[in-house]
């Protein structure tokens, strides 16, 4: 168990909910990744998923816990309206901040995603920033007000991984007590495992399920990558070495060795 904005739980992966072909793709994806919070926006909603209310309709039947976010917001009054909205309809405090500087790479504003953090921490939200590896822009979200960081991977979407595990391993040294949470760019289970290896409570993830050939198996790849990372991490991993150290012995006289050296045995 762990425990993040007031909330107990048991998985550490927070799944999207957009993207998805059908509707039960969406349900089974859920059920297989075992997640406890999805993601939800106010500003998408799907048409392959026939209309909010059968949406909803599965996202209230799966128990889970609800992160609206502000997805595709580009400035800090959108933002906190979007933001505003959210809480009144889905009656949580609870929001995924997203504040978009760059169309290409969708890499968040930090002067934007910082005020805005500021004015949200002051209403009573428990804030979720998207923000980027920058450790000057972890700090002013945190004296902002916010109590979690979710760090990029890598471009939203672009399934391309850790860009820069050196940066992600500094924020995690820097803020060892602040709950740490990989969001976007993740592709592969790997990437995912090794997040948590790097000691990230978390790891948020959409496309690299909803787009996958087969959603729910790519769901159940992604929980068991992150609960062997965690426990990898928690057991702790060897160093790295540049020579090889051999796993068995070789000092001494194997056992087997006899006095006749003809001898075949």
């Amino acid at each position: 168990m762990w425990k993040i904005a007031g909330i107990e739980l048991e998985s550490r992966l927070f799944l999207g909910t957009a993207q998805y072909r059908s509707p039960e793709l969406l349900r089974q994806a859920i059920a297989a990744s075992k997640t406890q919070v999805v993601t939800v926006s106010l500003r998408r909603q799907s048409k392959a998923l026939h209309g909010a209310e059968n949406f909803w309709s599965i996202i209230q039947q799966s128990g889970v816990h609800i992160l609206p976010n502000t997805a595709g917001c580009r400035s800090v009054k959108e933002a906190v309206s979007t933001a505003q909205m959210a809480r009144q309809v889905f009656n949580t405090n609870w929001i995924k901040l997203e504040v978009i500087g760059n169309e290409h790479t969708l890499q968040p504003d930090p002067f934007g995603l910082v005020e805005a953090a500021r004015i949200l921490c002051g209403e009573g939200f428990s804030v979720f920033p998207y923000t980027n590896d920058d450790p000057v822009v972890a700090e002013r979200l945190l004296a902002s007000g916010c109590r979690i960081l979710m760090p990029w991977g890598a471009p939203i979407g672009s399934g391309r991984g850790l860009q820069n595990e050196y940066a992600l391993q500094i924020l995690r040294d820097q803020f060892p007590h602040t709950p740490l949470i990989v969001d976007a760019g993740i592709g592969a289970p790997s990437h995912a495992a090794r997040a948590m290896e790097l000691g990230y409570d978390g790891v948020l993830l959409n496309t690299a399920v909803a787009r996958s050939e087969d959603p729910p198996r790519m769901a159940k790849a992604f929980a068991n990558a992150v609960t062997a990372g965690r426990l990898a991490f928690e057991a702790g991993l060897i160093q790295a070495k540049q020579k090889a150290e051999a796993s068995t012995p070789v000092l001494g006289t194997p056992f087997w060795q006899q006095d006749n050296p003809g001898s075949p045995l």
